[in-house]
């Protein structure tokens, strides 16, 4: 352990080297200590959070073991001391490198992270974005730990993300301000040959949109061990995996972007694999709302910042299944249990879809509708003369063990898990292939 704190010390004190990537540097050698860090609070603090109340039933467990919950909020907390300690080595070039001493900040100005053979003055702009991604995060976090201390109703915290996301969209008005979309090049003879079209506001209402989007849909997709913190880490890989493609393919416009980006996640990932270890099967601790929400909006703060918030959302196209998906029991079609976590069988340790039971009647297009899903393999029905008596519910989990029957808990996870790599690593291909031909248009070099 000891060692791996000194070889996290080692690694950020090298970037205190010249570089456009120091940044990276340092970011991963705090990655390093937060994954310490937070390895070594989670078991230390766990049990005052089971003495406070904050405790949950594994119900997919023999015997139903009681286990510490809102754990996720340990490491959102050493997630935000991280970053704050991140700040000078962040800026260090300007704080340091880029002065003529005597207290004169900045002679003339350097138009990026990649030129190092001229003096800058400080980038206020890069700081209040940093530090309005932070103020959003810290918003979030408490707005998660309300709702795992008081139990929210859906309508009321549904929209709490968009309050927390107002420090990053006021700075994005401010400082970068861009709201067009790109036009696809065979849709351009229809808007006279114009290559963007410009949203105004309703791209603020979009961006809204994702910010309530990403921390609600992993919040949605969860009730399995391992499966919350999984899917953020292999969201985050995904993420890390773009921005590589733009330090490695794009232009040195291209890099600050997505160095602010890989910046916020690889700290991230650190103190997310060391949850991850903790909540992995048989979990230990409980994630709690408050880390979903948080990853959420991780994942929105970089998206919204790093300006690729549409990108960002081909990473999430199994929420975004799951969530259409759900539909029908959302807005009541479906009669909707309060939970609807697969069914655990204690006589051979297994996992089966768990089924709704409709006691009336369902409307006969919903149930023509069912049948049909139910013959593509999308849903598991039981039929009594003549209908339907009662359904698999609707979530992307039940569904994986329709597909696979019967799993265990982690292989379960397990298969999600692959599930969401495989879509996010196609869709990743598909968006520096197929998308430069559509558009017309992409930044890295290979597929321009």
């Amino acid at each position: 352990m000891l060692q791996l704190l000194v070889i996290s010390i080692a690694i950020a004190a090298i970037a205190l080297s010249s570089g456009a990537f120091n940044a990276l540097w340092t970011a991963s050698g705090f990655a390093l200590i937060g994954y310490v860090v937070t390895d070594s609070l989670i078991p230390k603090l766990a049990p005052f959070f089971t003495a406070k109340g904050l405790f949950g039933k594994d119900m997919s467990k023999v015997g139903k073991p009681v286990i510490p919950e809102t754990i996720g909020a340990i490491t959102a907390t050493s997630y935000l001391f991280l970053m704050f300690f991140f700040i000078p080595f962040a800026f260090y070039k300007y704080l340091v490198v880029a002065t003529v001493g005597g207290g004169e900040r900045g002679a003339g100005e350097v138009p990026s992270l990649g030129s190092d053979d001229q003096l800058a003055l400080f980038p206020h702009d890069k700081l209040a974005g940093f530090l309005s991604a932070m103020l959003c995060l810290e918003s979030i976090l408490l707005l998660g730990l309300a709702d795992d201390f008081f139990d929210l109703r859906w309508r009321h915290k549904f929209f709490l993300p968009a309050i927390a996301a107002i420090p990053l969209l006021v700075v994005y008005y401010v400082d970068f301000g861009v709201t067009h979309v790109l036009i696809p090049s065979w849709l351009q003879h229809h808007f006279k040959d114009q290559t963007t079209i410009e949203l105004g506001w309703l791209y603020y209402v979009y961006m809204g949109s994702v910010a309530i989007f990403c921390p609600n849909s992993i919040n949605i997709l969860a009730g399995v061990n391992g499966l919350e913190t999984g899917q953020a880490v292999v969201i985050t890989v995904l993420l890390l995996l773009n921005d590589l493609c733009y330090f490695v393919f794009g232009s040195q416009q291209t890099w600050e972007s997505h160095i602010f980006s890989a910046s916020l996640l690889i700290p991230f990932l650190g103190v997310s694999l060391t949850l991850f270890k903790y909540n992995w099967y048989p979990a230990r601790v409980f994630v709690g709302d408050t880390y979903c929400y948080f990853a959420g909006m991780v994942f929105a703060v970089v998206g919204i910042q790093g300006h690729f918030s549409k990108t960002l959302l081909l990473f999430f196209i199994p929420q975004i299944f799951n969530f259409i998906y759900s539909v029908p029991q959302l807005f009541n079609l479906v009669p909707c249990p309060r939970h609807r976590l697969p069914r655990f069988n204690e006589k051979d340790g297994l996992m089966y879809p768990s089924h709704a039971v409709f006691e009336k009647q369902l409307n006969p297009m919903v149930e023509k509708a069912m049948v049909v899903l139910s013959k593509l393999k999308l849903l598991e029905i039981v039929q009594r003369e003549g209908r339907v008596v009662e359904s698999s519910n609707f979530t992307l989990i039940n569904l994986a063990l329709v597909w696979f029957g019967p799993l265990r808990e982690d292989s379960l996870c397990a298969v999600l898990l692959l599930l969401q790599f495989t879509i996010g690593l196609v869709a990743l291909l598909a968006r520096h292939t197929i998308g430069p031909w559509l558009y017309g248009y992409d930044n890295l070099f290979f597929s321009a």
